[in-house]
């Protein structure tokens, strides 16, 4: 992962030995090539002298990925990225933005001091800066930094200062770049300290326990309390709920997890040095989310298909989103709404009217409607068979290009599409999912997308 020189503002305009180019000839070019063959630039950067080509290439495929995932920040061509990974890890502009709202909601007035001592590209940081009056930005990489503070300006942002310091806990100084929170800090006394700790060991290795992460917020927490009132962290989406309140304690607030485009992408918790209540966890997108207490969700008692005639042809199943089951809301699912569960371990629920006379989304509140739809997908039942080789010989014929899910059964869903031998489209939806009724069992559900 090579950086540019960190007397980047230099080197970045004007080469001493490579003729005399300027950031609007830089600009220009990364948008005059933003479709352009990468290797074919990189063959050609003898011809180009005015400016780093490396960077240059460094600049266009990074701006490729924030095209849509950072689109304020790709509108503007002078933005210089010094490496690749910054940008494939950074937040969406969606996720910043969120993360923002929480520090909106803390500190409505807007005086707000927000320190991230993890600034990595600094979307977060840019994004914190919208709701507080002023943002300490982070980096132990200087070449990194020094980028993030050229695209702050670049973008408007002057209430953003940037310093360079590797986070280390109280006693592990090495001698700089290593810092304490405390020395970072001085001085800026933050309201709120966010943290992002990188997910990769040494060895590039993805990891996903908070002591394996770098920082390691558990060495770090006492000392940032002490910092501090509120703590904001990004953890991995791979993280156990119940693994993340037991480690962290009582003085987790909150705890969000956040979907995109049908995936879990980030798990938030806040913490608050003065909080004793019971921890909420939200689950959802940016624009729609559940809420429920952490003791809630440990003790709701799940409700299980009354009959056979629960699912059948007309019925509606329901499949909760991937921030709901993150969050373990497997149980608590059916004490909220009118659903019932196929098995303990099938996280399937047919949807049934509140005097559960017929099984349909007909003559619920419409807010009902809207809630579950935003966070999961409802199917119509059209045909529910014996999972077994004929059966599924049979559907495959019949349904050649279809959708395909295998859930609590042994098989897998790739092994079932192969079985099947469909491939993926159409609005079909074929599902194999186990069933606790006794003449049900392992079921074969052909259903269609209900909107």
């Amino acid at each position: 992962m090579k950086l540019f020189p960190e007397d980047w503002k230099i080197a970045l305009l004007l080469h001493p030995d490579k003729g005399k180019g300027t950031m609007t000839d830089f600009a220009k070019f990364i948008t005059e090539n933003e479709n352009a063959d990468i290797a074919g630039l990189l063959l050609s950067g003898k011809r180009h002298t005015d400016f780093d080509m490396e960077l240059a290439v460094n600049t266009i495929e990074v701006r490729r990925k924030l095209k849509k995932k950072v689109p304020s920040w790709y509108a503007v061509p002078g933005l210089a990225y010094p490496c690749r990974l910054s940008g494939e890890q950074c937040s969406s502009e969606a996720a910043a933005m969120y993360k923002a709202g929480i520090v909106r909601r803390l500190f409505p007035e807007g005086n707000a001091r927000v320190a991230d001592l993890t600034g990595g590209l600094g979307v977060d940081s840019w994004a914190f800066s919208t709701a507080a009056a002023s943002v300490l930005y982070n980096e132990m990489n200087p070449g990194l930094a020094s980028a993030a503070e050229h695209n702050f300006r670049l973008l408007g942002k002057d209430n953003i200062s940037v310093v360079s310091f590797r986070l280390v806990p109280e006693g592990q100084c090495g001698g700089h770049p290593d810092m304490t929170a405390g020395g970072i800090l001085e001085g800026f006394r933050p309201d709120l300290i966010y943290l992002d700790p990188a997910r990769r060991d040494a060895g590039g290795k993805k990891v996903f326990l908070m002591e394996d992460c770098s920082p390691d917020v558990l060495a770090l927490k006492a000392e940032l309390f002490r910092q501090c009132r509120h703590i904001l962290l990004k953890l991995s989406p791979m993280a156990d709920i119940s693994m993340i309140y037991g480690r962290l304690g009582r003085q987790c607030r909150e705890i969000r997890i956040l979907a995109s485009g049908g995936e879990c992408k980030e798990i938030l918790v806040l913490m608050d040095r003065e909080f004793d209540g019971e921890c909420t966890v939200t689950a959802g997108t940016p624009l729609s989310s559940m809420q429920f207490g952490y003791d809630e969700l440990r003790h709701a008692a799940p409700r299980f298909l009354s009959s056979e005639d629960s699912i059948r042809p007309g019925a509606v199943l329901y499949e909760p989103g991937k921030a709901l089951m993150k969050a373990g809301a497997f149980n608590v699912l059916c004490e909220r709404f009118p659903l019932e569960k196929l098995s303990k371990f099938t996280h399937y629920y047919i949807m049934a009217s509140s005097e559960h006379a017929h099984l349909d989304t007909d003559g619920l509140p419409e807010e009902v409607l809207e809630e579950l739809s935003a966070n999961g997908k409802f199917f119509v039942i059209r045909e529910v068979l014996p999972l077994n080789n004929r059966n599924i010989k049979d559907i495959g014929k019949r349904y050649p290009q279809c959708e395909v899910t295998a859930r609590n059964i042994k098989m897998d869903t790739d092994t079932l599409r192969g079985k099947l031998g469909v491939s993926s489209g159409g609005d079909i939806h074929i599902f194999a999912l186990h069933c606790d009724l006794p003449e049900s069992g392992d079921l074969l559900l052909v259903t269609s997308r209900k909107d």
